[in-house]
């Protein structure tokens, strides 16, 4: 089946390509291990001049690479435009950070493992496979990309399906900067092809960010393989509003938090659960302010919300809403699709849901908001973990010991204390439970894909 690149704006097939045959698979693999077989031995002075010298291409190209995504997946042109500039900050971090990160860690006292010396060293595995998805194609794959090539790792993508260009547009990024032509490489394949890859000898790990099928796929794979994997996947986070909050500042965040990247985003805040004694106004407060975002052409300018990434994926909101509703819930915004060309749908608050609708426990992957009353402090917590994912979390409250509890409380990879939940290459990005394990991102997310080899000499 061809690999399709489609406007979700206007349904329109914007670029074929045909999925890689197994000689070109073959190519690409034995070019990936011989360059590592070079590429581990540079310096990381080496590496750092090439990732700045791609932190500058994609700079200079920032406009036109964010008209791609915007065409390929559906985000407005802005939120495109600011994920490249972000991925290029992310290049430069490592590229300044990452030979600390990677220094040998030596024990303060040797003599105690009766050693002269003895310390850990960190060093490259090997080709790396990279399974991505469409919601952030350059930031996604950029957070494994730019660690693993300064930890001296060469990288292989298997991109979505529906982003091909921003895929191929990587490759070209990265040999345009300086590395290796299989330093990293883009693979053009479909889902059924994953697993002979996975299987080859010459991969040594794999990275997955997407769905919990994929992550259970891969990491059976790889678990019988016994390869390293790490796995990002799905979110339901919680947003819970304590009586201290400044509601106006939460209601205003809350929408962002919701609707960031058109709703399509693992760490975006799914359910908000409210304490009962602020919950009507801020209920008021959130509905009117997500009501008021604008849904249209996701290149123009004042846009808000551009389509859906799929069809299919407006056809899950539209379900998952019309089975709350059925069962009870109350849509205070939004909640039906609009007609007319493009995989639009606007953003939509949902009340009184209750276990017993698919929404209480499933993803939502679009602009829909779920609220939840709660009567107290332990009821707000309860309420937030009772999920089976744990990506990450918000709270909002002024009191220190509510602030605290909640730190410690939430089942996460992260917990954002009156603040949205967003990833810096400054710190530890990942989940819990089904949400995944392993880290991205930090000093922990170059160390992930390395060999932390122990040194003992006598």
């Amino acid at each position: 089946m061809a690999i399709q690149s489609i406007n979700p704006a206007t349904g329109a097939v914007l670029k074929t390509f045909d999925p890689l045959g197994a000689d070109e698979i073959e190519t690409k693999l034995a070019r990936a291990a011989s360059t590592f077989a070079s590429y581990r031995r540079t310096t990381f002075a080496e590496r750092a001049a090439k990732l700045r010298a791609a932190a500058d291409l994609l700079d200079a190209e920032r406009s036109d690479i964010a008209v791609t995504m915007t065409n390929e997946m559906g985000k407005t042109v802005a939120s495109a435009a600011a994920e490249a500039a972000k991925c290029a900050k992310a290049m430069r971090f490592y590229a300044e950070h990452a030979e600390g990160f990677l220094a040998d860690e030596p024990l303060d006292d040797p003599s105690v493992v009766g050693a002269r010396r003895a310390f850990a060293r960190y060093q490259p595995i090997g080709p790396v496979l990279a399974v991505m998805p469409w919601n952030f194609p350059l930031w996604q794959v950029t957070r494994f990309a730019a660690p693993a090539l300064m930890a001296g790792n060469v990288g292989l993508l298997k991109h979505s399906s529906n982003v091909p260009q921003c895929a191929l547009y990587l490759e070209d990024l990265f040999t345009r900067a300086g590395f290796p032509v299989g330093a990293f490489q883009t693979l053009l394949i479909s889902a059924r092809q994953v697993e002979a890859v996975l299987r080859d000898p010459r991969v040594a790990a794999a990275t997955v960010t997407g769905s919990e099928p994929a992550g259970q796929s891969v990491a059976a794979i790889c678990g019988d393989e016994i390869k390293k994997t790490v796995l990002e996947l799905g979110g339901s986070d919680a947003f819970v509003v304590m009586p201290s909050a400044d509601l106006e500042k939460a209601a205003s965040v809350a929408v962002t938090a919701r609707c960031q990247n058109n709703g399509q985003s693992c760490i975006a805040a799914k359910r908000f659960i409210v304490h009962d004694a602020v919950y009507d106004e801020f209920a008021g407060l959130f509905a009117a302010k997500m009501a008021a975002l604008t849904v249209g052409d996701p290149l123009a300018d004042g846009t808000d919300i551009g389509p859906i990434a799929t069809e299919q994926g407006r056809t899950d909101l539209e379900e998952l809403i019309a089975d709350a509703v059925a069962k009870g819930a109350t849509v205070l915004c939004g909640g039906t699709a609009p007609d007319g060309p493009g995989w639009f749908f606007p953003p939509t608050v949902v009340a009184d849901v209750t276990p017993a609708m698919r929404l209480y426990l499933e993803e939502t992957f679009g602009p829909v908001a779920t609220l939840y009353r709660a009567p107290d402090l332990d009821a707000a917590v309860e309420i937030a973990n009772a999920t089976s994912f744990g990506l990450s979390s918000n709270a909002w409250t002024t009191n220190p010991a509510e602030q605290e509890l909640f730190a410690n409380e939430l089942v996460a990879g992260a917990v954002f204390i009156n603040g949205m939940t967003t990833s810096y290459p400054e710190l530890p990005f990942g989940g819990v439970r089904r949400s995944g394990y392993g880290r991205e991102l930090g000093a922990v997310g170059i160390r992930e894909f390395c060999n932390q080899k122990t040194v003992w000499m006598g």
